[in-house]
């Protein structure tokens, strides 16, 4: 009995989790990687010990499972209603999504800060300038960011938030660097557009491409080749985004 009832709270905890999944993730940061400045090479080199953006860019959700870091649960994602700018919107307490990446760039780039504090931000950071492009890390809170919205998902049970965290990469099929290289394919124009703007701008483009998701789908409703195929040009689009603005933060973090 006790045994059933702990599976019964786990459950809940796990189904709320806000996550760009593992390949999403290991995606941005191998697109990072080679747009990097030479200087911001070296800074992240000595403060990751050598290991690559891909490599620690899940950093921050293998620390949930860590109670002393629940106080960071907050920061993977931001609420906000679908007709509103984040800066004109009522700001959560707990701190978000977008209030966690400048903490992160202040204590990053603060040489006075212990090197411990550098790398655990600079980790932080990494992970959350991938969440900033998963849409649905910029959404609503009464539905919990779409994980209260039960799909089917070629015919398993899923989430709509899931769905865009997992289920479109992984049924891809594709490895992260494989899916990483065919993105990266821009030109120096392309990447400046991209980089353009601020982090207020990209969660708004976020939230804005958030409200087209939550129309595509219905509550029950089961997905599979069709959504794929209509959909997973925003998702390489916003994977893409990531990798070439990660690179961007960084550069500007250490140049």
């Amino acid at each position: 009995m006790k045994k059933i009832i702990a599976l019964f709270l786990l459950f809940p905890i796990l189904g709320f989790t806000n996550y760009w999944g593992k390949t999403g993730h290991r995606v941005t940061g191998h697109i990072a990687e080679n747009h990097l400045t030479g200087k911001a090479k070296r800074a992240l080199k000595d403060l990751l010990d050598g290991h690559s953006l891909a490599f620690v860019s899940t950093f921050a959700d293998e620390i949930k499972a860590d109670r002393k870091y629940s106080k960071f649960s907050a920061w993977h994602y931001v609420n906000y209603p679908l007709d509103m700018r984040y800066e004109d919107a009522p700001k959560s307490k707990y701190g978000d999504l977008i209030t966690a990446i400048e903490e992160c760039t202040q204590i990053v780039k603060d040489k006075d800060r212990s090197r411990e504090d550098r790398v655990f931000y600079l980790k932080m950071l990494i992970h959350l300038i991938g969440d900033l492009h998963q849409p649905m890390h910029a959404s609503r809170a009464e539905d919990k960011g779409g994980n209260d919205i039960q799909l089917q998902w070629f015919g398993e049970g899923t989430n709509l938030h899931r769905v865009w965290d997992k289920n479109l990469i992984l049924s891809y099929g594709m490895t992260y660097t494989e899916l990483a290289n065919e993105l990266d394919q821009v030109s120096r124009k392309e990447r400046k557009k991209i980089q353009e703007g601020t982090i207020y701008n990209w969660v708004d483009e976020s939230h804005k491409l958030c409200g087209k998701i939550y129309e595509s789908a219905e509550v029950g409703e089961k997905l599979g080749y069709q959504y794929s195929y209509k959909y997973n040009d925003i998702l390489f689009q916003q994977l893409q985004k990531g990798g070439l603005r990660l690179a961007k933060v960084l550069n500007d973090l250490f140049d």
